[in-house]
């Protein structure tokens, strides 16, 4: 706990982030290196913490506020609240970690009658007076006022500008004169009165206790919550109080604001880019009511200004070692910085800003590794729009954020939010005149976002970028009509519900859908996963189970495949018959069989005068038999040169990897009708057409369907079971497998297969399994002569197989760590239903800290696969160990992986460079990385 409540700017530095907030350390920095800041002051977030559990500020606080407004105003010759020379501040947020837009900010405070009147005699500036005034009083009611209903409450004062600017025939803010400010005021004034019942606070330094106030509480409001859990953000962090001397772009035309970045945000160019805007203040660039002007084009405009600036940027650069996002004002030809911090940037981005940084020697290739993360490293990988598809480009704005998005439109947040990602699961493009803090839960709902009015430092532009959605912003081609759910092109409409497409590449605005194409490996970003390479200890393979997904999956660095899932190769168009057919033979055959048996003991025991009868009997029952199961082999014979023609496939894609095949997993009613669907059927057959020949085709079906049927068929005649049940169905794949490996080999390719039985909970149907697949791949390889390396192992998804892996791991060559199934039967639930029914009410209340379906529960599921390793590599060191679930694709999973010290992680296609950075990750985050040889 600091001593201290207050520091001014000048006692802090960048390292009392956590004390300060980021704006307020970053401002204390850069007054200590020489930058020009406005004087000020930062309240700490600790002050805020406890303001939030008192609802008033902590003993003491407002005494040391007191003392740093003291010293401010002596600094700067001016006092808060004179009627000759008034100081006039900004209140802005500044949390440890940037939340850009988030929160709250009041600027001008200061402002009455007496002081604006030594405003205007200063300046000589009525209208830049009264323009300051209207925004003090617009801001300080949706702050301080507005109690959590600051939209409602600035789309009033907002109505009652256009109002004032109809009567007055003006276009935009600027258009206003003097005269039509001050009568501006005077409305706003009175609108608060009667809102409020009172009539505006006119004391400074009370303007300035209900400001501090308002901006601790504006922690907790909607946006910020919001923004914090999809960043993964600590609600206890709480913001500091940024006070500051106000500095004005909006005093003429020779004074300005904007924002810029060191680089370029969208995609990592090293040049400086920003927007600009003459006569405005701050909020209106960020806010898009305006379309700001290049950044590039002030150098031309002011020359000196921004070679100045862009000084300053360097400078920022190479004290942080970072890319910066930084806020400027012009006053009267002096340049003033008013913050800066770490710049969002687009995936693409981070990954050229990386890795150029390296190549200049500014950071290591370790920092370069650690400064992307993988949500940034996933964003490179979204689609493009296909070069070849047609389009109907109907307009074209700023390419604020990369990808390519579809989707009906939508005109409001809470329209995105019920319609979109979280609620009904459509795609959805936000369209809006420009966004605003407020519509962040709707944009995070949406696959892309479209905006008439702002730049690409607008709020839009930065939330997008933040959270990997494709933008386009300032498209000021279309007219947007919220009330009427619709925006204009010429002579087009496009209406609530209709199919857009957008291009937050180059900008393009496209009616309808649009095909997409893949992301490129190269250039950076394959460069940045090679040295994740250098540094990863544990090996990246991917779960396919076609030829083109290895193919894929190889292309984005997979060194091999950890789950093939045979049955899905079932499950194609012209195979699935033939399955069914298989399993309609298999189950009868087995029936046939016992009435066999029975009848041979019969027999045996039989009277001569009961003999013929019992003889006929089983003549009969033994061609059923035979029927049945010459039925069930020609299905499985059917199968197998599928089966085969896939494998063959998969590993020349492979190319000499290695490939984990998992024998058939699921239960075989997945592969036929609904039970009670049939049950439907074969009732109104029944009565319809009782001698038919399609009943008698039906009551087969069912009769099958109901000798499969289980009341739990997750823990029933699934994995091993099936295996030792039907071991016909695994002996077809056993030599499928290997037919396909020995071709492969005979053409010259290396193979290595693993051969996965799944589920197993003990150690003798492991072995049972293992020795009928053996010797099936024994035989086959034998006979052709040629030598395969081949490898038997199980997955690991029964709780009893962990606790009991030293019994196991003598008899398998690896393990595979099913975590799905494992983390299911862990909890006790069931993945379908808990998602659907109760899960997500877990996580909303802080029963689960994380969805154990998509990262890894440390304590639990977790703890049994410590045990599974420990004890397996204890009586089987040489034992391959990995993880083939879901989880394989998880940075958070594949820390745990590491620190178990897994060989592998196995994860989709699409997930493998996630893997390859987040496995390099775990290893540079250890105390003593090693590179991986």
């Amino acid at each position: 706990m600091s001593e201290k409540s207050v520091y001014l700017f000048r006692e802090g530095n960048a390292q009392m982030r956590d004390l300060l907030g980021g704006k307020g350390a970053n401002l204390s920095e850069m007054t200590n290196i020489g930058l020009p800041v406005p004087p000020g002051f930062t309240v700490t977030t600790e002050v805020c913490i406890q303001y939030l559990e008192l609802n008033a500020l902590p003993e003491g606080a407002w005494d040391e506020i007191l003392a740093a407004l003291a010293d401010m105003e002596q600094s700067l010759g001016k006092k808060l609240g004179d009627s000759d020379n008034p100081l006039l501040l900004s209140v802005r947020s500044g949390a440890r970690i940037s939340m850009p837009g988030m929160m709250d900010t009041i600027l001008n405070l200061g402002l009455n009658a007496d002081t604006l009147q030594a405003v205007i005699r200063q300046t000589d500036n009525e209208r830049f007076a009264y323009d300051s005034y209207r925004r003090f009083i617009m801001m300080f009611s949706d702050v301080v006022m507005a109690d959590g209903r600051e939209a409602l409450y600035k789309q009033a004062y907002e109505e009652v500008f256009d109002g004032l600017k109809e009567e007055r025939g003006a276009k935009n803010d600027l258009d206003v004169d003097a005269d039509g400010m001050h009568e501006l005021c005077d409305r706003f004034l009175a609108h608060f009165k009667e809102q409020y019942g009172a009539d505006f606070p006119t004391d400074p330094r009370e303007q300035l206790r209900l400001a501090i106030a308002a901006v601790f509480r504006s922690w907790n409001n909607d946006r910020a919550a919001a923004y914090r859990d999809a960043e993964g953000i600590p609600h206890d962090f709480g913001t500091g109080v940024n006070v500051q001397s106000m500095v004005f772009g909006n005093q003429g035309d020779d004074c300005g604001t904007g924002v810029a970045f060191t680089r370029n945000p969208a995609n990592g160019e090293n040049v400086v880019y920003g927007e600009y805007l003459m006569n405005a203040q701050g909020e209106d660039v960020v806010a898009g009511v305006r379309t700001p002007l290049p950044i590039a084009e002030l150098e031309q405009q002011n020359p000196q200004i921004y070679q100045q600036f862009e000084g300053f940027c360097r400078t920022l650069e190479q004290h942080y070692r970072e890319m910066q996002d930084i806020e400027f004002t012009i006053e009267h030809g002096r340049l003033f910085i008013l913050q800066c911090r770490s710049g969002k940037r687009t995936g693409a981005a981070a990954v050229k800003i990386a890795v150029d940084m390296a190549k200049e020697n500014l950071i290591t290739k370790q920092e370069a590794l650690l400064r992307v993360t993988a949500d940034q490293l996933d964003q490179c990988l979204h689609p493009q729009i296909d070069p070849a598809a047609e389009i109907d480009q109907i307009a074209e704005g700023l390419p604020a954020s990369p990808g390519a998005a579809s989707g009906i439109a939508v005109f409001s947040a809470e329209v995105a939010t019920r319609r979109g990602k979280n609620g009904d699961g459509e795609d959805v493009i936000l369209v809006r005149p420009e966004t605003n803090p407020d519509d962040l839960r709707g944009m995070l709902a949406s696959n892309g976002i479209l905006t008439e009015r702002g730049g690409m430092t607008s709020h839009a532009a930065l939330v997008a970028r933040g959270f990997g959605l494709p933008a386009v912003v300032g498209a000021e081609m279309i007219a947007v009509d919220t009330r009427e759910r619709c925006f204009r092109v010429d002579e087009q409409i496009i209406r609530e519900g209709d199919q857009i497409t957008i291009d937050g590449t180059t900008g393009r605005v496209i009616k309808g859908r649009v095909d997409v194409v893949p992301p490129s490996m190269a250039g950076e970003f394959g460069e940045l996963l090679e040295w994740a390479d250098e540094f990863r200890r544990l090996g990246i393979r991917t779960n396919a189970d076609t030829p083109e997904d290895t193919d894929l999956a190889v292309r984005f660095g997979a060194e091999g495949i950890g789950l093939c899932r045979t049955e899905h190769m079932f499950f194609a168009e012209e195979r699935r018959p033939i399955v069914q057919e298989m399993i309609l033979a298999a189950p009868p055959t087995k029936d046939e069989l016992r009435t066999v048996n029975r009848l041979e003991t019969e027999l045996e025991r039989a009277s001569d005068v009961h003999r013929p009868e019992i003889q006929s009997e089983l003549d009969r029952a033994r061609a059923r038999h035979q029927e049945y199961h010459a039925r069930y082999q020609g299905a499985l014979d059917k199968l197998l040169p599928f089966q085969k023609e896939d494998f063959v496939g998969i590993f020349e894609a492979l190319e000499g990897r290695p490939c984990t095949i998992r024998l058939i997993d699921p239960p075989l009613h997945e592969f036929l009708p609904s039970l009670e669907e049939l049950l439907v059927e074969v009732a109104q057959l029944r009565i319809q057409q009782p001698d038919s020949a399609e009943l008698g085709e039906r009551e087969v079906l069912l009769h099958a369907v109901e000798q499969l049927h289980e009341q739990n068929p997750m823990l029933g005649l699934r994995g091993c079971r099936l295996s030792i049940l039907f071991p016909e169905i695994v002996e077809m794949q056993a030599r499928a497998i290997a037919e396909a490996a020995v071709a492969v080999k005979q053409a010259g390719d290396d193979v290595h297969p693993e051969v996965m039985i799944p589920l197993v909970g003990h150690v003798n149907e492991l072995r049972h399994v293992r020795s009928l697949l053996e010797s099936v791949v024994r035989e086959i390889t034998e006979q052709a002569g040629v030598d395969i390396p081949w490898l038997f192992g199980t997955m690991i998804e029964v709780p009893r197989a962990a606790l009991t892996a030293d019994e196991i791991a003598p008899h398998a060559q690896f393990f595979s760590f099913g975590t799905n199934d494992l983390t299911q039967m862990t909890f006790g639930y069931s993945r379908d239903d808990a998602e659907g029914k109760f899960l997500a009410t877990y996580l909303e209340n802080g029963i689960l800290p994380s969805n154990p379906f998509e990262s890894l529960d440390i304590n639990g599921v977790g703890r049994l696969m410590r045990i599974c390793v420990d004890q397996a590599r204890e009586v089987n060191p040489g034992i391959k160990l990995g993880i083939c679930g879901e989880h394989g694709g998880d940075p958070d999973s594949i820390k745990l992986c590491h620190e178990l010290g897994l060989d592998y992680v196995s994860c989709s296609p699409y997930r493998v460079p996630v893997a390859r950075l987040a496995a390099a990750h775990a290893a540079l985050l250890e105390q003593a990385p090693s590179p991986k040889t």
